[in-house]
């Protein structure tokens, strides 16, 4: 049986899906044929339904409950630490500033807006947010992925590191992205995914040097510097991405229902989240 699993072209998620995508785990029968697209691009593919097994944002998901589960496994977790939003000059307050973000269903503008409601946001290519601040398209960006790390490089701010802000209020780390399985796929496949999946974050924790090796190839602002590189994966690949913890659902669940109230999510929030809640 194929199954097609979607990710984003970057280090962290690569590292994590290196161990399934060459090969080197017993993969129970199941061949699994890797895609490649940016976070928002894979959100809206799971509108669709396209994959059975994709990376998306958690601020997406309760738009595509109907078909997917979490998987236990595979989650991008920042712990005090996430989104950042850079400027060029100095910003006192966001409010009525017009901030490029990566798109509307990623978590990082989930966040933004539970930061602050009033903003005039604008949709960029996650990769060119930093340009569009430098030329003052923008007045501020939110920038996720590597940019993380390299917006310094540019001579920008940091204006707010959202993941810190979060865990000073609510004192919880936060979910940014998942990996989700499609429900029909039944419960015994969804079972298998779910074992390789962890199995898959395990090897690659365990054959670090090796992982890294292979995810350098996708680090793009940070390809030439192997330290941060690997800064940045273990940012977001560790004991958390094999399991999310009480904590980490606790913070998933708190996020949406947030998002919720505050009326960014559109649509309900399902009781059961993870795929090992369905049976």
């Amino acid at each position: 049986m194929k199954i097609r699993v979607a990710h984003s072209p970057d280090s962290d998620d690569a590292f994590m899906f290196y161990p399934l995508a060459k090969g080197l785990i017993d993969t129970e029968g199941l061949e699994f044929e890797h895609i490649l697209a940016d976070i928002e691009t894979l959100n809206r593919e799971a509108l669709k339904g396209t994959y059975e097994v994709s990376a998306i944002s958690f601020h997406a998901y309760p738009y595509v409950a109907d078909k997917y589960a979490v998987l236990p496994s595979g989650g991008s977790v920042g712990e005090g630490y996430g989104p950042i939003v850079v400027s060029k000059e100095e910003l006192g307050s966001l409010k009525g500033k017009r901030i490029a973000v990566p798109g509307e269903l990623t978590t990082a503008f989930l966040v933004l807006k539970l930061y602050e409601p009033e903003i005039e946001h604008v949709v960029y290519p996650f990769d060119r947010i930093i340009d569009a601040v430098l030329k003052g398209e923008v007045e501020a960006g939110l920038v996720i992925h590597e940019g993380q790390l390299s917006y310094k490089d540019y001579g920008l701010k940091k204006v707010v590191d959202l993941g810190e802000w979060w865990k000073e209020k609510y004192g919880l780390p936060l979910p940014l992205g998942c990996n989700i399985v499609k429900k029909d796929l039944g419960k015994d496949v969804i079972k298998k995914i779910e074992r390789l999946m962890r199995k898959s974050v395990e090897y690659a924790l365990k054959e670090k040097e090796k992982a890294l090796e292979y995810a350098i190839n996708y680090a793009r602002d940070l390809k030439d510097d192997p330290r941060r590189t690997e800064k940045f994966v273990s940012m977001y690949v560790n004991e958390r991405t094999i399991d999310y913890g009480e904590e980490g659902r606790e913070a998933v669940r708190l996020l949406l229902r947030l998002g919720k109230e505050k009326g960014i999510i559109k649509t309900e929030i399902p009781e059961k989240i993870f795929s090992d809640e369905l049976f």
